[in-house]
């Protein structure tokens, strides 16, 4: 039994050859179907994202978005739990994608919401208080996505990155309340969002205080 066990956890660590591409297939994959949908319903008049596309595009990307940030923090327990250390690498590529969702986010409202109308998006931010909380999580990504490189770790330093990259829990919280400001009362989505970063935000207080008592 101790074998077969060995023999299990030996496999575990190997990366298989085709994880890269069906993750970049996988991540890809919604980012065509929202943009060909919204293609295809403001210029073909189709109904793929029903009757109002433009809002329905933005939460869309948005959902998209914390997708990939809580597949980001999934990382580390999956390494840990199942022994996985070749996921570490891929965290970064998770990140990015989350990084990419989150500008389709932005770019949907931006361009087809208030079609770059300054003046209406100074009005939105005053109004509407989750936008302004969903910019300051778009804005605390960007250092994130500019220092992803493994120059940027080397200028940097592992442990100056590793407190800078530490900003994605901020970022994941900050995204979840916007998601909950925004849909208003159909709040079942953001609580599955919530719930999700709860249990992963639990595993993480659970190793720190295990390595505190050790």
């Amino acid at each position: 039994m101790s074998d077969s066990l060995n023999a299990m956890r030996r496999r575990s660590v190997l990366e298989p050859q085709w994880f890269v591409p069906a993750l970049f297939v996988v991540a890809l994959l919604p980012a065509v179907i929202g943009v060909a949908g919204t293609a295809s319903d403001l210029l073909a008049d189709t109904r793929f994202f029903g009757s109002n596309p433009i809002k329905a595009v933005e939460h869309y990307f948005g959902q998209w978005t914390l997708r990939f940030i809580l597949a980001t923090l999934c990382i580390t327990p999956t390494r840990q739990l199942l022994g996985w250390n070749w996921l570490a690498k891929q965290r970064r590529t998770l990140g990015l994608f989350a990084f990419g969702y989150l500008m389709l986010h932005w770019l949907a409202y931006a361009l087809l919401d208030v079609q770059l109308d300054w003046h209406d998006l100074t009005i939105d931010l005053a109004k509407r208080p989750y936008i302004m909380i969903g910019m300051a999580a778009l804005l605390l990504m960007v250092p994130l996505a500019v220092t992803s490189t493994k120059g940027m770790i080397r200028r940097l330093g592992g442990q100056r990155w590793n407190r800078l990259h530490q900003l994605i829990y901020v970022i994941s919280v900050l995204g979840v309340i916007h998601f909950f400001m925004a849909v208003k009362k159909d709040i079942g989505q953001p609580a599955l969002f919530a719930a999700g970063l709860a249990v992963l935000f639990a595993f993480r207080v659970q190793r720190w205080r295990a390595r505190r008592a050790a």
